[in-house]
């Protein structure tokens, strides 16, 4: 029995708290701004449905951004304990802009993040706007320095090597790395539509339920209007980041492909098939002549380099990357087929009756989230076997520490992430199974109540969701 290295349980245990971790941030960049969007609809129109709304998501969003931070902290210990000649090697790089992350976006966050969730009825209301607008920024300001980060270990630039350390020579390439941009829109409309679909599969849900009040409709609506522009724009995205990719990483693009020749006059696109890495060979593939060229060279006879065009331990592991990728792509095809087709049902009037469309939707609420999780499966998995690409392979970044050590540690991850974030997504769940409260249908006297119930000082993020799930206090008001 293969016994694993410590280089190859470290892999393990970055990609498992990643994992976690990832869901969270993108969940709470696309909320962020729905929420700013509903608050500042409220505040224009003066309708309660977007009060109530606003006030929902934010619960859903402390949970969210909750989790988020603590999921983060721990992902940075690894770089000490389990990838220190990386930090060694890299540290002057990746070091400042992870500084930057904090102190422009985590700062930001966490000043505005009090009176966002615990402000209601103690500042006004273009206040209590302006702090909410200014927390939905630093969400997106912590996405522009960690896909900064993240971007220029994928295609380095602006940089020296001195005495075997990487030394900054130009900060502006450093940052507007060849990469950044697409990665940066990619991963920000990743974030968008993961939202829009837990936004739509939530209201779809309690459609099927019987709901039919504006707090259900108005988001089922709004959700599946930003699923129409961004998916289909998200495809035309990640067609440049592709481009991008083949010019700065032929390699990542051959083993997403499964091709091992290099073909002239043309390239076949395998639509299917298991790449064996021992074989040299992408086995069972069914192939569309000439597609390959088109879709990544935007030419019927570009040429793509194959894989045994490279060392072999310069090759990512392509039985991987091949599937993580289609399994994005078939997940985002599914995308822009629900968005046209809550098109055509509201242009028929039946957005909200057909039943199917709605189980559709509940179907699809966790694509996006599984969407992105696969997409840096292939992004990251594909860099291999570089941390720095082209400069520090994977084996020379990793700590001088044992598998045992390694292991230990895993197992402890493990341990502790299953039932605290099993606890935190299950309260999550369960607050979504409830959904908004229906305040604009219920007495003015009960209305204060809920009122005086949001204005909850508390000291924590998580006690900006205060809702006791186990418990009915929904009544049957605004049921169809």
């Amino acid at each position: 029995m293969h016994m694993l290295t410590a280089i190859e349980l470290a892999r393990i245990q970055f990609a498992f708290t990643v994992s976690f971790h990832i869901i969270f941030p993108a969940l709470s960049i696309g909320l962020a701004s729905f929420i700013a969007v509903l608050e500042g609809l409220w505040l224009k129109t003066g309708r309660q449905v977007y009060l109530d709304l606003c006030r929902f998501w934010s619960r859903v969003f402390a949970v969210g951004f909750g989790m988020g931070v603590v999921s983060g902290v721990v992902m940075s210990y690894q770089f000490g304990t389990n990838w220190s000649a990386f930090s060694n090697f890299a540290g002057s790089v990746t070091g400042p802009l992870l500084t930057y992350e904090v102190l422009t976006a985590f700062f930001l966050e966490a000043g505005f993040l009090g009176i966002m969730l615990f402000g209601w009825g103690k500042v006004g209301r273009r206040a209590h706007f302006a702090a909410t607008v200014m927390v939905a920024v630093g969400t997106l300001i912590s996405m522009f320095w960690i896909l900064s980060s993240n971007s220029w270990m994928q295609t380095p630039t602006g940089y020296a090597v001195v005495d075997g350390r990487i030394e900054p020579i130009d900060w502006f390439a450093i940052v507007f790395n060849p990469s950044f941009p697409y990665r940066l829109l990619h991963m920000a409309l990743s974030a968008f539509i993961s939202t829009a679909l837990l936004v739509a599969g939530t209201a779809g849900w309690h459609l099927l339920k019987g709901r039919r009040d504006q707090a259900i409709k108005t988001p089922f609506s709004m959700a599946l209007g930003m699923l129409m522009v961004l998916a289909p724009l998200q495809a035309l995205v990640g067609d440049a980041h592709g481009l991008n990719t083949l010019h700065y990483q032929p390699a990542k693009i051959a083993a997403i492909e499964g091709i091992w020749e290099t073909e002239k006059g043309g390239t076949a696109l395998n639509l299917f098939g298991i790449p064996d890495m021992q074989a040299e060979e992408t086995k069972y593939a069914v192939s569309i002549p000439h597609l390959g060229s088109l879709i990544l060279t935007h030419s019927w006879n570009g040429e793509i380099r194959g894989l045994k065009s490279f060392a072999p331990e310069d090759r990512p592991n392509s039985r991987v990357v091949f599937w993580s990728f289609r399994f994005m792509v078939g997940l985002g095809l599914l995308m822009i087929l629900l968005a046209a087709i809550s098109l055509v049902l509201k242009k028929g009037g039946r957005l909200y009756e057909a039943r199917w469309f709605q189980r559709f939707t509940v179907a699809m609420s966790p694509a996006g989230f599984i969407a992105l999780l696969a997409g840096w499966v292939t992004t990251e998995a594909g860099r291999q076997p570089w941390v720095v690409y082209g400069l520090l392979r994977t084996v020379q970044a990793a700590s001088p520490v044992s598998s045992q050590q390694v292991g230990v540690s895993l197992l402890i991850f493990v341990v502790v992430y299953l039932p605290v974030f099993g606890t935190g997504i299950y309260y999550l769940l369960k607050l979504l199974h409830k959904g908004p409260s229906l305040v604009e249908h219920t007495p003015a006297g009960e209305r204060e109540a809920i009122g005086a119930m949001t204005t909850y000082s508390g000291r924590r993020p998580l006690s900006g969701a205060d809702d006791l799930i186990d418990s009915d206090q929904q009544g049957e008001a605004g049921r169809a």
